[in-house]
């Protein structure tokens, strides 16, 4: 593969509005138009789900300008019970930031609807420099790292 450029990250979620609401009220994400709403037999053919209806919005993420990556975040009609993601589970882990100041972040994070997962973590990372750390969830549970270096 000569030419790869990352594009997105989905986020799928029962309620789109109020998750997009959250990421660009706590991290300064910016909606991306037009709102996506999808369906038809090219989305049942890619998703394999007959039927299959979605809607949503890609946010632009900050530090990034306007053809950076995205964060789409969609709700599909039929949505299924999933269990809560785990630091430790396979598979997708979490969307990290990086902020000015990990617990002001940490507290826009909880006061927007957000939880906290462990508590703010510090250590010096050689030839990098010193990191300070602390995991969150947005409002559906999805896990946030929250990072500053010096």
């Amino acid at each position: 593969m000569k030419s790869v450029r990352y594009v997105h990250t989905n986020l799928t979620t029962r309620d789109w509005r109020r998750l997009a609401r959250f990421y660009c009220d706590v991290f300064g994400c910016v909606p991306q138009p037009p709102e996506r709403d999808l369906s038809g037999a090219w989305l049942d053919q890619l998703t394999a789900l007959p039927g299959a209806h979605l809607t949503g919005l890609h946010l632009r993420l900050p530090g990034h300008g306007d053809n950076g990556p995205t964060l789409e975040i969609f709700r599909y009609d039929q949505m299924v019970e999933g269990s809560r993601p785990v630091v430790n589970e396979p598979g997708f882990g979490h969307l990290a930031f990086q902020v000015a100041v990990v617990a002001g972040a940490l507290a826009a994070v909880l006061a927007a609807g957000g939880s906290a997962v462990g508590g703010i973590s510090s250590t010096d990372v050689p030839g990098v420099g010193r990191l300070c750390v602390v995991y969150a969830r947005d409002p559906d549970g999805n896990i946030l790292e929250l990072q500053s270096w010096s």
